[in-house]
Order: structure tokens, then sequence, then C-alpha cells
């Protein structure tokens, strides 16, 4: 018989997915490994930690993984999941203004391709920002496909998810954080302005760009130098783009006194 999809739940899908879940303390219900899988260092360190927690593992053959799978990354590691944990919004405002840091927190204005989630999610966790929010319509959430394509990073990044996203934009203003838009249109360079002050860096959908009430409410939009055919970058590189600017600032020397 094959497996009841209603019975699967949320899932976390691919090796590296599942072994920085684990690593997260992602409460994990079941794993399915490929019966046949090779046993590198992540599949045994996957299996090492499940043991170590307890949790069921169950060998499959090809036929029943792809059955269970929801994208097309699993690479014969599947794990059945609690529902995905999306943090406060005003706890990741409190977190990222906490005395001694200057904020950096990226605003998804209408991405829904999980897979630009996912990669955006991953150069968020590298560059060290606080965390991502996004809209709890029109915008893509915390899917297999986004965690997926993440490699994991989804599970040691904050996301908020927000009923409106324009006044997101005005608390953070009010809790003393710079809105940068990321545009097209945008009248300065990326490496033009001061990404050392507290950030929030706004990034618009895959087609649309920024929305118009969004964009108003920016304190400044900044664009990429585009010199070759194409008009646009896709949102997961022009995002990752500005946010190591922003790294490449904040290293310099005296980066924290001119930050706050």
């Amino acid at each position: 018989m094959p497996p009841r999809r209603e019975r699967l739940g949320h899932t976390i899908e691919g090796r590296r997915a599942v072994l920085e879940a684990l690593r997260a303390g992602t409460p994990v219900e079941c794993l399915y490994v490929l019966e046949t899988a090779e046993r590198g260092p992540q599949v045994n360190e996957i299996l090492e930690r499940a043991s170590r927690l307890s949790i069921e593992v169950v060998f499959e053959d090809r036929r029943r993984i792809e059955r269970r799978a929801r994208t097309k990354r699993h690479q014969g590691v599947i794990a059945r999941a609690q529902d995905p944990h999306y943090t406060p919004f005003d706890e990741l405002v409190t977190a990222a203004t906490a005395p001694g840091r200057s904020a950096l927190i990226v605003l998804l204005d209408g991405i829904e391709d999980p897979h630009n989630l996912g990669a955006i999610a991953r150069t968020a966790d590298a560059a060290g920002a606080d965390g991502l929010v996004i809209s709890e319509r029109r915008s893509v959430g915390i899917t297999p496909g986004a965690i997926s394509a993440s490699a994991g990073a989804l599970e040691h990044v904050s996301v908020a998810r927000v009923v409106n996203l324009s006044r997101a934009v005005d608390r953070l203003r009010e809790s003393g954080l710079w809105i940068i838009g990321l545009d097209g249109g945008g009248t300065k360079l990326h490496t033009d302005v001061d990404l050392r002050a507290p950030t929030a860096l706004v990034v618009g959908s895959e087609g649309a760009g920024l929305s118009r009430l969004v964009r108003e409410k920016c304190d400044l939009l900044v664009r990429l130098p585009m010199s070759g055919a194409v008009e646009s970058l896709n949102a997961s590189v022009a995002a990752a783009i500005v946010l190591y600017e922003a790294v490449r600032q904040r290293m310099r020397p005296g980066a924290n006194e001119a930050g706050n």
C-alpha cells in the first residue's frame, strides 16, 4: 500500500536540510530513508542523531520514497516534522535591536518562489542577519521546497510572518531601522549607502518588484549596477549581493561605532 500523504504532515527533505534540522533540535517524528542510500558522512550523522534522539527510522524502497516526497531534492532522506515555527514579529525586532547590536533584517515583499525564499534564508544565515519578515498573504511560507533550497538554513534563521508588511515597515522605522528598498529604479547604488546602521532590506517579488505602498515607505531605494542585456537579477541573487555589501561594510575597522 502506498503511504498516505495526509499522515505525512510537514516534511523536511534532503540530506543537508534534515541534518541541519536535527542539529537545530527541530522536533522530528519520523525519518524515511532510501534503503539503498549510500552511507556517507551526512547520512551516518543523521542516523546517529536519530538513534540518540529515539526518532523512528523507516527504510523504504525508491517507489515509496518518491511517493512521500514533495520536492525533487529529497536525496533519499525525508523527515516528518511538526508544523514549521514562525518567530513572533515583536520578538524578532526586540532581539535585533538589543543593546550592542546593529540590526539587519530582510523583508520579502511578495516572494512566491520557495527556492528564492530558501536561497535568501541561506544567505541571511551566512551573513549573520537577524531574520526574515514575510507576509501571510501572496507570499510563500516555510515549505518543504523552501527548506530544501535553504540547505537547512531555515532551521536556524528566525522568520516572522505578518498580516501587513507595510505596518511592519512602520514598526521597524519606529525601532530605529533604516528602511532600504532594493529596486531597479533606485537613486543610489547599493555600494553608495551606509549599511552599517540598523537596516531593514526590502526585497520585492520576482516579477513586479516592490509593491507601491511598501516602496513609498522606504527611506531609500538602491539599485545594482547592470551592464548586460538583462534588466534585473533573480531576487535571491540581488538580495545576496546587498547583504554581503552590508557584511563588508560592517567588517571594516570602526564599523560598530559608525553603525550605532
